[in-house]
């Protein structure tokens, strides 16, 4: 099958690739959409790792008010100053800080989660499993499971996205990285909530 403008055009408006790229993808997938998407989310993906160790110091801080009595304050950060003032930039960081606000996560990355903390919730999980006489192993797997749940719900970047519950946070950032084409990095967020303590 043949690859049409029409299907270039189409393409390009899914997922926002040059029109090179579009053309490209379809070729290799034989004209298949579907098998097109895949193969430019894989090359945008691997773009995406490659940007990863580059330095994100321009950006924007975004905030987020929730019927006046939650509110969120985001920092992302990428390389450019252009970048920062283009639509898409923003709406991820305004997306980011609906996340905060709905997610009330605590930590940013796995990394930033305090060792006492981790401690204190495999203490706890262990305490619980103390009863229940299974060998050492079996136990230290379940914990592990215990501490991704921790995990999937303390730290932003490892939350299901509100928007989309098929991916998390990370995916997401990775996902604009690969289309705006610099790193982005989710820097810092507070939250706060009406009389809270």
């Amino acid at each position: 099958m043949g690859v049409t403008v029409e299907m270039i055009k189409q393409l390009r408006e899914l997922t926002r690739a040059g029109v090179l790229d579009c053309r490209n993808a379809l070729e290799s997938a034989g004209g298949d959409m579907e098998r097109a998407q895949q193969i430019l989310r894989e090359k945008g993906l691997a773009k995406a790792a490659s940007k990863a160790e580059r330095e994100a110091r321009q950006g924007l801080i975004e905030a987020y008010v929730h019927m006046n009595k939650t509110a969120a304050l985001v920092e992302l950060n990428c390389e450019t100053d252009f970048v920062a003032r283009t639509p898409e930039f923003k709406a991820l960081a305004h997306d980011l800080a609906m996340q905060v606000v709905a997610g009330n996560p605590r930590y940013v990355r796995v990394e930033d989660v305090p060792q006492s903390v981790v401690e204190g919730e495999t203490a706890i999980y262990r305490a619980r499993l103390a009863d229940e006489k299974k060998p050492a192993e079996e136990v230290d797997k379940m914990v592990e499971s215990e501490l991704g749940k921790f995990y999937q719900e303390a730290c932003i970047v490892k939350q299901l996205y509100i928007r989309d519950q098929s991916k998390t946070i990370q995916d997401v950032i990775i996902e604009r990285i690969a289309t705006i084409g610099e790193n982005i990095v989710l820097r810092r967020f507070v939250r706060f909530e009406l009389s809270e303590g």
